[in-house]
């Protein structure tokens, strides 16, 4: 069985950033990435500082370079299950063992039942008006109204676009109604049958009454369900939403397990998610050199004292 200081969980941003914190401090580091992004269908990410703009794809090969480069060890498949010990058994039957544990593995985004969505995603529709805001500037936006986050993404994204309609099966009242007229956000009632689209780009929203709402782009919040069962399997506490109960540096409930990324916060983006796993690892290095002084002080102790 392969035994190495730190067990990574996850090929993303922040488990490339912590592999990268672990290997320059001289630790074995073995990453087990299964190779889906969540933002696959994603041309380019931005608000990464010296990185706008660059495919997702270049930042995990150029990560992935980095981390092999101080002696780091990346190895492609998925954990079948992960076991007390930090004991990993991957899909293919393999074994790794580890002294600490940290899980990147992210999050699967739910998305509402509307033909044709799926395909977009990624593309004209997307949730982060701070990654993708910019792109779609000016243009004709319409948010659905698919969480109780969908008010708050909509009137956000008034200040990327004067032309931002929110689309909802049931009209907001109250409030929130208040708050998108103050705005200047008008509503279509009614939701939404079928995405449109022509010459492979969506070009507007069938509605409920059978109108076709025009729009360049679509916003929506998709239901976030995390990839964590590596956490669950160990025991780890979840809150009711079912993510990871973590503290500021991503230590979990249980000794040594540590997560990061999206698996923790869904809504972080890359830049955050790298942040996570540098901090972790920096942790989980820390408490690494605090077992290795205890164990020194343990064999110290239990030396005979010589006889001047």
């Amino acid at each position: 069985m392969t035994e190495r200081d730190v067990l990574i969980i996850g090929g993303g941003p922040a488990g490339l950033s912590g592999a990268l914190v672990l290997a320059r401090a001289r630790r074995s580091v073995t990453v087990v990435d299964a190779g889906e992004p969540r933002n696959a269908g994603v041309d380019h990410m931005h608000g990464f500082l010296t990185r706008d703009g660059m495919p997702p794809a270049r930042l995990l090969e150029t990560g992935r370079t980095e981390v092999r480069g101080y002696g780091g060890e990346i190895v492609e498949g998925t954990v079948a299950r992960a076991e007390e010990g930090f004991v990993l058994t991957l899909g293919d039957g393999t074994r790794l063992r580890g002294r600490r544990l940290l899980v990147t593995t992210g999050v699967t985004d739910v998305l509402p039942d509307v033909p044709g969505l799926r395909e977009r995603w990624g593309h004209e529709a997307q949730m982060c008006p701070y990654c993708h805001g910019w792109e779609v500037r000016d243009q004709r936006i319409a948010v659905l109204g698919t969480s109780p986050n969908s008010v708050h993404q909509a009137l956000l994204l008034r200040q990327w676009s004067p032309d931002v309609t929110f689309v909802a099966d049931t009209p907001p009242a109250g409030e929130d109604a208040a708050r998108l007229a103050a705005r200047g956000i008008p509503v279509a009632p009614g939701g939404v049958r079928r995405v449109v689209v022509e010459d492979d780009r969506l070009t507007g929203l069938e509605l409920a009454d059978g109108s076709v709402l025009g729009c360049d782009a679509v916003f929506l919040a998709p239901t976030w369900v995390p990839k964590a069962g590596p956490l669950t399997d160990l025991g780890c506490e979840t809150g009711e939403d079912g993510f990871v109960k973590t503290d500021p540096t991503g230590r979990t409930s249980v000794p040594g397990v540590w997560a990061a990324g999206n698996v923790v916060v869904p809504s972080g983006q890359v830049v955050m998610a790298a942040a996570a796993g540098a901090m972790a690892a920096a942790m989980i290095n820390a408490d690494l050199v605090e077992e290795e002084v205890t164990r020194g002080l343990s064999v110290s102790k239990s030396r005979p004292t010589s006889l001047a």
